[in-house]
């Protein structure tokens, strides 16, 4: 008799049994729906130019740029020392490569030195100055469309300082200082020098600023055996001197090295402007294959390639 009396459920058992059901549908439905890769993002490399101290050597530094350009290489980061934060201020600012040229051949003496009469130098570097910032519209340098960077060394302490903001002309200013040749620059009451002394070829400033390929230019070549020395010649040897330990550990820190051939020029000899802009052009011909290569490296790099929501 018990056996044939109707089982009376609960409302509580039939949403248990209905649970069931529903599990062991679920587990026994596969989904065939293939899984999408997650996406990545592929960043290109961050490249920075860093540009060496050498006087009038310096329009080498047009050449340079003349040919990266023309080849599609447009830097994210300038830093100069000396004559390459002249170059690089210019640049970063928002010239063109063949508005610099045009710049450098019609540039005259009078227009960036003017004589003092001092027992520190015998040039203000007002003119300069002055002359950075007209060409820069009095833009800062924060306002720069490259970031831009110009190294001075401090007088008191022999550090060297990274100019990246506020007034252009006068950083220049400070970065081309040479001791004994132009008076220190004053900049908010301290007094700074030529950064070639610490910095001849600003590698190490260009990855402090995130840098992920340095294109180094080295204008510093000595003169060769047996030319004769002039007192701007024996200046920039003795320059080089007191630089040499900075610029070979900086030189070993980028990835490309592009030295152009004017060991032979004068650094206040404005006259050679266009054999050292050929000069520059030529040394960089020689680097594309490399710079290439090492934009392609970076291309198949680990650091190129980041997960999708990684904060690059």
């Amino acid at each position: 008799m018990l056996l044939n009396m109707p089982l009376k459920s609960k409302p509580g058992h039939l949403s248990v049994i209905v649970a069931h059901a529903l599990i062991l549908t679920a587990c026994s439905t596969h989904d065939t729906t293939p899984s999408k890769p997650v996406p990545v993002l592929t960043r290109a490399p961050v490249i920075a130019l860093a540009l060496g101290g050498g006087g009038a050597k310096g329009f080498a530094h047009v050449g340079v740029i003349k040919v990266l350009e023309s080849h599609g290489i447009v830097p994210q980061i300038i830093t100069g020392t000396s004559a390459g934060s002249f170059v690089g201020s210019l640049y970063a600012s928002g010239k063109t490569a063949y508005q610099l040229q045009e710049l450098a051949l019609n540039l005259k003496e009078s227009d960036i030195r003017e004589f003092t009469l001092s027992q520190e130098g015998f040039l203000t570097g007002q003119k300069l100055q002055d002359f950075v910032n007209t060409q820069v519209q009095n833009k800062p340098i924060q306002r720069f469309p490259i970031r831009f960077a110009a190294v001075a060394t401090d007088l008191t302490t022999g550090q060297k300082i990274n100019f990246n903001q506020g007034n252009a002309g006068q950083a220049v200013r400070a970065s081309c200082s040479i001791p004994n040749v132009f008076v220190p620059a004053t900049i908010n009451g301290k007094r700074y020098v030529d950064g070639g002394l610490v910095s001849p070829v600003p590698v190490e400033s260009a990855r402090s600023m995130g840098a992920d390929i340095v294109i180094a230019v080295d204008i510093s070549a000595r003169p060769k055996a047996g030319q004769k020395m002039t007192v701007w010649g024996l200046l920039d040897q003795t320059l080089n001197i007191m630089g040499q330990q900075g610029l070979n550990r900086e030189l070993k820190e980028a990835d490309i090295v592009i030295t152009p051939a004017v060991g032979n020029l004068g650094i206040a000899d404005l006259d050679a402007r266009h054999q050292a802009i050929l000069e520059g052009e030529r040394a960089t011909q020689e680097q594309l294959g490399a710079i290439e290569q090492a934009i392609n490296n970076f291309k198949h790099s680990a650091a190129a390639h980041k997960p999708v929501g990684i904060n690059l």
